[in-house]
């Protein structure tokens, strides 16, 4: 019964926090939607959110919900979602994504755990050019 609830697999979409720099080289991070497949996504929609714990007093953290969407994302195209604060990366940062394609909605949870955005885990993204760590 559990398997008539869920919805088609999501493949090929993957979310990314990547490092970049201003201006004055001062290096800030940014998160992006990818499209790694060879269709077409329309009508895509992403909340954001983070939670978590401080480790030092134990008080519970939970950032503001974000809302953000995106028409269309065409195939091997990345489309930036937001910046991120360097601030967050101990708590859990999740990115739900929904769209469609073919006239079929895809749904989907990105969780980044606390701390999984570090430089050790920053790889080269090559549609991005850029360093960074990725989810699909």
């Amino acid at each position: 019964m559990r398997q008539d609830l869920e919805g088609p697999k999501v493949e090929n979409i993957a979310v990314a926090v990547v490092e970049e720099f201003t201006e004055l080289q001062e290096r800030i991070y940014n998160v992006y939607l990818m499209n790694l497949g060879e269709e077409i996504i329309e009508g895509v929609m992403i909340t954001s959110k983070g939670y978590g714990t401080n480790h030092e007093t134990g008080e519970k953290i939970k950032t503001s919900t974000l809302r953000h969407s995106i028409e269309v994302l065409l195939p091997n195209e990345a489309a930036k979602i937001e910046p991120i604060m360097k601030d967050v990366f101990g708590i859990a940062n999740e990115f739900w994504v929904s769209y469609w394609n073919n006239e079929v909605m895809f749904d989907k949870k990105f969780v980044f755990v606390p701390e999984s955005i570090t430089e050790e885990n920053m790889k080269l993204i090559s549609m991005l050019g850029r360093k960074g760590v990725m989810i699909m």
